[in-house]
């Protein structure tokens, strides 16, 4: 009997761990955008393939450029949830552009595929600018104060 409990409780045991192995495994995934966009861009031939065909690979297109519509941009965003160390907030695993561009007959003429190692780090200033025309005078403010008081009293 004492040994058919101990096998019962190593089974569990065993069990579990393979429950929770599995389930760190699988990376919750939150996708926007056309999904698998690299292997959907090798698929478009330059020279070859015309605007119904990229319809019919990709789907519409996200943007449209241009008034003739000639530069059509295809965009993809994989998030996945953050290791210990960034406690489980949603961390940019992918981020993906294609831009294609067409000639006046619909034909692809230029395909230009952008992840997140080619694409521009932009820095910000910190400075700020400081705008006078929307700044109050003492009267305005206190004007714009006495009125939310009163529509306060009115509900």
């Amino acid at each position: 009997m004492l040994l058919s409990y101990k096998y019962h409780i190593n089974l569990y045991l065993l069990i579990s761990l393979v429950i929770l192995v599995s389930c760190k495994l699988q990376e919750p995934l939150k996708t926007h955008g056309i999904i698998y966009l690299e292997n959907r861009s090798q698929k478009l031939v330059i020279n070859t393939t015309n605007k119904n065909d990229v319809v019919s690979i990709m789907g519409k297109p996200h943007i449209k450029e241009n008034k003739n519509e000639l530069t059509w941009i295809y965009i993809e965003r994989v998030l996945t949830k953050g290791r210990y160390h960034k406690l489980g907030k949603h961390v940019l695993k992918d981020s993906n552009v294609l831009v294609l561009e067409f000639n006046k007959f619909g034909i692809l003429e230029k395909k230009n595929f952008l992840n997140k190692d080619k694409m521009n780090k932009i820095k910000f200033t910190k400075k700020t600018t400081e705008n006078k025309l929307s700044q109050k005078s003492f009267v305005q403010n206190l004007l714009q104060s006495i009125r939310q008081k009163m529509y306060i009293n009115k509900k």
